[in-house]
């Protein structure tokens, strides 16, 4: 198993509870969320129809796409509402020294649009 590559991505006094931040990891646009839960980080596009999903809103746990109003769970991707069926690609995150960093998935499939 390959060993996961983290990526310094926003310092973590810039993400308070109860919001989410987008950023560019290696070209992959993705998510930072600080939910009552813990810190996740998703990718930023709806499997939907690619809409950007900073643009949505969080409530608690849950991410609401600005579009067509599917709902994902930061936690694991999971759908909870469509229209969409595929979850996000869920990305690992760790602080280190104040600062959030990423490793991408290695088995997400590749977004279907550039920022």
């Amino acid at each position: 198993m390959a060993e996961l590559r983290f990526e310094p991505a926003l310092a973590l006094a810039d993400l308070p509870r109860g919001k989410m931040r987008a950023c560019t990891i290696e070209g992959r646009s993705v998510l930072l969320c600080h939910t009552k839960d813990g810190l996740h980080a998703v990718d930023n596009i709806c499997t939907h129809a690619w809409a950007r999903l900073d643009e949505g809103w969080l409530r608690g746990h849950k991410l609401v796409c600005p579009l067509h109003g599917a709902v994902f769970d930061v936690r694991d991707g999971k759908v909870l509402k469509g229209p969409a069926t595929v979850r996000l690609p869920v990305h690992r995150l760790r602080v280190v020294e104040g600062c959030l960093e990423v490793a991408l998935d290695p088995a997400a499939p590749p977004q279907e649009i550039e920022f």
